[in-house]
Formats: C-alpha cells, sequence, structure tokens
C-alpha cells in the first residue's frame, strides 16, 4: 500500500474540491488522500463522492457539521494511524499550498526529519495576495509564539505540514485542545516539546482565489490567549525517552 497520505479538511469547497483531488493524485510519488468532509451545503461532499469512483486512493469521512480544523484533523491522524500511513500531511483544500511542494516535506521526512512544516516566514515573508493586515497578524503571531514558547519556528501557525507516523503515535491526541487557529501551534509545540526533529521548508502561501476563507478574529484570540496556558502546561511533561 503507499504510505503517504494528504489530510484535507472540506466545508464549501465545491470550486476547489476536485481540481485539488486531481491535482495531488497525478503526483509522483503517489499520495492518498483523506478528505474530512464537515457537511457542506454546497455539496462538496456529492462532489468527492463522484470522484471516488474514479479515484481509489480517495477516502472521505463525513461528519455531522463544521467541528473546528482542529477535531477535523485529530479524526483523520486517527484514521491514518488505524490504516497503517508512514506520512501525514495536513493540507488546505483551496490551493493557498502548492500541491508540488508536498514532495519537498515528504523528502525532507524521507531524510530525516520527524516533522516538516512548509515556512512562509523561514526565508522572509512569502505570501501573496493577503492584505498586510492579515500577513502581519501571521508574521508577528508566530513571532509571539517563539518568544513565549522558546521554539525555534518561524511559522508557528503553518498548516502545511508532514507528520511521520512515530510524531502522532507519540502525542495523546486526545488531549490535544484547541480547535481553530491555536490548533497548529499546540501540534508543533508538543512534536518540539517531546524532542522531535522539526524541520521547516520554505514555501510561497498564495490566497485562495476562489470560495470563502473561514478564518476569523476569535481564532486568532485562541491562539494569543493560549499560547501561554500551553507553555505553562509543557513545564509538567516529560520528554520521550
Amino acid at each position: 500500500m503507499n504510505t503517504r497520505i494528504v489530510i484535507i479538511p472540506t466545508y464549501n469547497e465545491k470550486e476547489n474540491i476536485e481540481n485539488i483531488i486531481r491535482y495531488v493524485t497525478g503526483l509522483q510519488p503517489a499520495f492518498d488522500i483523506l478528505i474530512i468532509e464537515d457537511n457542506s451545503p454546497d455539496g462538496t461532499g456529492d462532489i468527492i463522492e463522484g470522484l471516488q469512483k474514479e479515484f481509489a486512493q480517495l477516502h472521505m469521512i463525513r461528519r455531522t457539521g463544521k467541528l473546528g480544523l482542529g477535531t477535523a484533523y485529530i479524526t483523520g491522524f486517527k484514521w491514518c494511524l488505524a490504516q497503517g500511513y508512514e506520512y501525514i500531511f495536513e493540507m488546505d483544500a483551496d490551493f493557498s499550498h502548492n500541491p508540488d511542494d508536498l514532495i519537498r516535506l515528504y523528502n525532507a521526512c524521507a531524510s530525516g526529519a520527524d516533522m516538516s512544516i512548509g515556512s512562509r516566514y523561514v526565508t522572509g515573508v512569502n505570501v501573496v495576495n493577503w492584505p498586510m493586515g492579515r500577513v502581519l497578524m501571521s508574521y508577528f503571531a508566530s513571532k509571539y509564539v517563539r518568544f513565549v514558547t522558546g521554539m525555534k519556528i518561524h511559522d508557528a501557525t503553518a498548516g502545511f505540514v508532514c507528520y511521520t507516523r512515530k510524531v502522532l503515535l507519540a502525542i495523546d491526541l486526545d488531549k490535544i485542545r484547541f480547535k481553530g487557529y491555536a490548533f497548529q501551534i499546540e501540534m508543533k509545540f508538543t512534536a518540539w516539546t517531546l524532542g522531535f526533529k522539526l524541520k521547516e521548508v520554505p514555501i510561497i502561501f498564495t490566497d485562495r482565489t476562489l470560495g470563502t476563507s473561514k478564518m476569523s478574529g476569535g481564532i486568532f484570540t485562541e491562539a494569543f490567549l493560549g499560547v501561554i496556558t500551553m507553555k505553562l502546561r509543557s513545564l509538567f511533561r516529560k520528554k520521550r525517552k
């Protein structure tokens, strides 16, 4: 079986979903796909279901509603681990993450990293088509996380990631608390405090051209307040042997 799988959460992504599936399934080396579909009212799930007849490597878990990014990925992680995958990726459906970079993230882990991160900020600011206010908020959020936690990551909020199987097995997924923007920070911080090797891979992030962004002010508030709590909890966490 294939050892690589990409988890893509979806909610109202009918404009993007077929194109992203066709692109990813055409990559070499091959990647399987798991869609976590949150009962999109625009029919995204029905499009995916139709494409499953064409692509044997396309899987889908339908949920009852919009339950949060973090819970979508946790659901996906557990399914992928149960199926025996070795390299498990996070990626957005809207082409803000270039699917070609999946290969670079995979190569980083295959070459020794335990977790690779598609980083917008490791070589400067590589973001296209975002309003300046959003760029600054994202950039300084990662600076804030780096300052509070001591984690040497330039893009702590990045959502384009490759996890090796051993990282996800070592993390108690049921104890990951955040559901929104801060989920990405918590996963990286937990892996780092457990002593895993995290490697940033420079990417260019391009804002979506189709569909609607799911970001909100409340997501940033969760991240800002949650980082301090997360750091305090980590003081009582033991590193893996």
